[in-house]
């Protein structure tokens, strides 16, 4: 940052009195620009044994699969933006959303955010940022062409929780990974 979104002058890059970081601020104005982490919520949606999953059109990892996520925009709930992506991603309705899977990714300045729900109906099909949308069982999904980390894992534990019907809510801190930009 090299300017105040506030006033436009110069910013200088210190701790402001009564804090512990370094933050962006505005002498002119006296403006303290916090920079706070993303998040991204999404659905893992299940029409019975199967999983729905959207095979990426955009960067990052273009042509790899994921589940339905996205960037959370301000004035939604985390449900609300897990639906909106959803509906964006795979044109997919879901019916009670369940939460399942918290990542921590420090790293990139990122919270991911799962949750579990069934598919209102099959009438899905690919949205603007898909190539293609469909149903896997457990053995079909592609498990090397999975797009991030975060969806590996929340599929894992899915299929690990799946077999006692019992799906705690799980929390989990990724490292960065230094050979792999599968986050």
């Amino acid at each position: 940052m090299n300017y105040c979104s506030a006033c436009g002058h110069p910013v200088t890059l210190r701790i402001p009195e009564g804090d512990s970081r370094l933050r962006y601020v505005c002498e002119a104005c006296q403006t303290i620009h916090y920079q706070n982490p993303n998040v991204v919520a999404g659905v893992l949606p299940t029409w019975g044994s199967q999983v729905l999953l959207c095979r990426r059109a955009i960067e990052p990892r273009r042509g790899f699969w994921t589940l339905p996520a996205g960037f959370m925009e301000n004035g939604e709930t985390l449900d609300q933006a897990a639906r909106r992506e959803t509906v964006e991603e795979a044109c997919a309705r879901v019916g009670a959303t369940s939460l399942y899977q918290l990542f921590d990714l420090p790293h990139i300045n990122q919270v991911h955010v799962f949750f579990r729900a069934e598919l209102a109906d099959l009438d899905f099909a690919v949205g603007v940022e898909s190539l293609e949308v469909r149903l896997f069982e457990e053995h079909e999904i592609p498990w090397g062409e999975l797009a991030f980390r975060t969806v590996t894992r929340t599929l894992e534990c899915y299929y690990r929780d799946r077999i006692g019907a019992h799906y705690p809510i799980g929390h989990e801190y990724l490292p960065p990974m230094l050979v792999s930009p599968n986050t």
